[in-house]
């Protein structure tokens, strides 16, 4: 990266880093800082929290995968990795229900009310590693921007982006996050108009919408993959389901629903920057938008930065604020140490300040970002039964841990690959994924339901 560059770059790390804390707003009390409420007490408004689910579930390493999987597969890969999206409106229709019909305050309370405390706990510690991971994987994709794995640049852009994405949590809580998620969400699609305005005229408009093949060993098995999680992956997500819980049931529903739909669209679309890559033939080298970036020139590679930078910091502020509302103030309603009463502001801003650097440990070491998605999604299969078929259950703890354990055993077999070939549906890439997560959701299903039999 030559002078010019590493200013631009640099330049509007700086900016951006000064310009959120500056706009955002200070919570004055408890209720705005883990509930997102005004200092009258007021909830989220429709629109801001529609803004603030879209961006804050479009994550960096997301938009990254869409584009790799485009390069891949072109847009049969696009669709499988934006299917997820369509997640967004089964957990908002799955939470209305709970709240309408159980009258719980967050979904450890309706777990704890349904199958037990220790099913609470069980789901509350998946979180916590799906928040963890949030951290290291959000903040090395801004890193790459700037630097390789290794040299000082990309840990330092790295670090400095967690600093500045603290500063502004730390000043408002989750009032701040949401707050910023729709300026985020007004940045975001802008620069990505901004990315297909370069990427569209210099390819023939059918050929890039119609590249690619709907067969099991060109990425229509990693679509299926998407369509059987969308009834468990967002479950242990906290910065989804956190904005379950914050304003009116009919409300929060419409919101669910347009954000996820929004969400598919701009995934996809973003996606077609590794279509692009697959056309004329540029390597994508495991980050299809930096390579694209780098070959369309220096405009388009800022551009490609800046999407990663606000989808990463939308990601990042709401991590650390479910992070500060699961340790703050869910785990101590669930040990029964705590009363209704929220606990102080500064508790929840200990707890971010701990993960904002334990959480890039990861990074230091050189993990994978690009298998966070597919894995987790497997691990937590047996979360499809519980949310799907609690109706059919009063008080039955067997139901929730026959289930949640036997997907997390399932998913961690297939990650250490211990499962056998013969689960494998199809010959593509995505085949043993595929058999895992269709045969564990029955499996999840039937241990489910064995306390009916």
């Amino acid at each position: 990266m030559n002078f010019t560059e590493a200013s631009l770059f640099w330049g509007f790390l700086l900016v951006y880093g000064v310009v959120m804390y500056w706009l955002s707003p200070k919570s004055k009390n408890a209720n705005s800082f883990y509930k997102g409420a005004d200092d009258q007490g007021n909830p989220v408004g429709q629109w801001s929290l529609t803004a603030s689910i879209f961006i804050s579930w479009i994550f960096a390493k997301s938009v990254t995968n869409a584009a790799n999987l485009g390069a891949a597969y072109g847009v049969v890969g696009g669709l499988a990795y934006a299917s997820y999206w369509l997640s967004i409106p089964v957990a908002g229709y799955v939470i209305y229900l709970i709240r309408t019909q159980t009258g719980a305050r967050s979904l450890q309370d309706f777990l704890t009310s349904r199958f037990g405390r220790l099913a609470s706990l069980a789901f509350a510690a998946a979180i916590l590693i799906r928040l963890y991971n949030e951290v290291w994987s959000n903040t090395a994709v801004v890193g790459g921007y700037f630097g390789l794995p290794g040299e000082w640049e990309y840990y330092a852009a790295a670090m400095l982006f967690t600093v500045f994405t603290l500063a502004y949590s730390l000043k408002g809580g989750l009032r701040s996050s949401i707050f910023t998620d729709v300026i985020q969400a007004f940045v975001f699609v802008f620069f990505v108009g901004a990315v297909l305005f370069l990427i569209i005229p210099a390819n023939d408009t059918s050929a890039l919408l119609t590249n690619g093949e709907f067969r099991l060993n060109a990425g229509f098995d990693l679509l299926l993959v998407a369509l059987l999680q969308l009834f468990s992956y967002p479950f242990h997500d906290p910065v989804l389901t956190d904005r379950g819980f914050v304003n009116k049931e009919k409300t929060m529903l419409k919101s669910f629903v347009v954000a996820g739909l929004l969400g598919f669209v701009a995934v996809f679309i973003f996606s077609l920057v590794g279509v692009h890559a697959r056309l004329n033939g540029i390597e994508a080298m495991g980050n299809a938008p930096a390579a694209v970036g780098q070959s369309l020139g220096l405009a388009a590679l800022f551009f490609m930065s800046v999407v990663m930078m606000t989808s990463a910091g939308s990601t990042l502020d709401s991590t650390f604020t479910s992070l500060a509302k699961s340790l703050a103030v869910d785990l101590p309603r669930l040990a029964q140490r705590a009363s209704d009463k929220l606990p102080s502001m500064r508790v929840g801003a200990i707890v971010m300040v701990i993960f904002a650097f334990l959480g890039n440990l990861p990074m230091f070491a050189g993990t994978d970002i690009l298998k966070a998605t597919t894995i987790s999604g497997t691990m937590v299969m047996g979360l499809a039964p519980v949310f799907l078929f609690y109706g059919f259950t009063k008080w039955s703890p067997w139901s929730f841990h026959l289930s949640f354990w036997t997907g997390l055993g399932l998913g961690v077999l297939l990650a250490v690959g211990l499962i056998p070939s013969s689960w494998a549906i199809g010959d593509g890439k995505y085949a043993m994924l595929l058999g895992v997560n269709a045969y564990g959701f029955l499996i999840c299903t039937a241990g489910f339901s064995c306390h009916l039999w």
